[in-house]
């Protein structure tokens, strides 16, 4: 399975960076990447830290488990979930990308004003890109669950929390005011309903 997680993985990275990056170069001359931000050791600078150490963890955790690492549980039905977990998650991933249209940033520059984003899949969550990607790291983590493995979907979650509770939301808050705190206020964070704002 570790093989497959592998495979799983480098479709994903390829289709949510690299096409992604491609299409947002077509349609507007810019890649949409805004990189590490903040001070060392600052909010924005940890969630993007932890958010490379999760990507690098998607890469290792399988190779660890091709090289004998040992997983935490053996299940063939977890594993096939996770392939079907994370086969979704590249899908969602796609579609909620696509939703964001010409919005489309991987980090925010402050200086930087983007249209709010509230159709497509931003009708059920305000961040279902990163949504999206914690689905697809649950399941290659089901595929592979060894302790890397899990250790990998624990820093993703604290990035994206940090990321989206410390970054995004205060500088949409500050970019899109009334219209912001409307839409949050009727959409939750990461999945319907849950964490809208008031």
């Amino acid at each position: 399975m570790e093989v497959t997680a592998l495979v799983l993985y480098v479709v994903w990275f390829i289709l949510a960076f690299g096409l992604r990056t491609l299409i947002s170069v077509r349609r507007t001359g810019d890649a949409g990447w805004r990189g590490l931000s903040g001070r060392p050791f600052s909010l924005e600078w940890s969630a993007g830290v932890l958010f490379g150490v999760a990507l690098a963890i998607g890469v290792a955790a399988p190779v660890a488990g091709l090289f004998g690492m040992p997983t935490l549980v053996t299940s063939s039905t977890l594993e096939w979930i996770g392939v079907a977990t994370a086969a979704a998650g590249v899908l969602l991933t796609l579609a909620a990308q696509m939703s964001m249209g010409d919005s489309w940033r991987i980090g925010v520059d402050e200086s930087e004003r983007t249209e709010l984003v509230t159709a497509g899949a931003f009708q059920l969550a305000r961040n279902p890109i990163f949504t999206a990607m914690g689905v697809t790291a649950a399941g290659l983590t089901m595929m592979v669950p060894n302790a890397l493995a899990v250790v990998g979907l624990l820093a993703l979650v604290v990035a994206l929390q940090l990321q989206v509770r410390g970054v995004e939301e205060p500088y949409l808050r500050a970019t899109h005011g009334a219209d912001y705190a409307a839409y949050a206020s009727r959409v939750g964070r990461f999945v319907p309903q849950v964490g809208r704002l008031r």
